[in-house]
């Protein structure tokens, strides 16, 4: 495997490391949290894992696709790097109660944002490597 096709590889594994957290997260707040923390709290953490499961299992979709989209990089990191500040913000803010967080939330939609309009200009514009 060349250093070129090892790195989507390597980004394809930290999206399913991150569905993997989604999941284990997923879990813990349908269980344990639910007598831990208030019923607003336990909605950020909802929602962060949904979101967190969303662009992980979107990363490995833009991951198969490494032969044909250009800017599967850029596109994957967004996701990635998006996860981190918008589920992990979330996370952050379920246990500590720290609302201030909340204004990183949205750093991590708009790099979701991004992803998406990346993968969207590459498909419509057809910019497809050949093998």
């Amino acid at each position: 495997m060349s250093k070129t096709s090892a790195f989507p590889a390597k980004l394809a594994c930290f999206a399913a490391i991150q569905g993997f957290v989604s999941v284990a997260a997923g879990a813990f707040g349908a269980h344990a949290l639910t007598k831990m923390v208030s019923e607003r709290a336990l909605s950020w953490w909802h929602t962060g894992s949904q979101y967190l499961m969303y662009h992980a299992l979107a990363s490995l979709i833009v991951a198969a696709l490494f032969s044909y989209i250009p800017a599967v990089r850029k596109i994957i990191v967004c996701f990635l790097v998006g996860n981190v500040f918008f589920a992990g913000s979330l996370y952050v803010m379920t246990f500590t109660g720290v609302l201030w967080l909340g204004a990183i939330t949205p750093i991590g939609g708009v790099l979701y944002l991004l992803a998406w309009f990346l993968l969207a200009k590459n498909l419509w514009q057809g910019q497809f490597k050949v093998n």
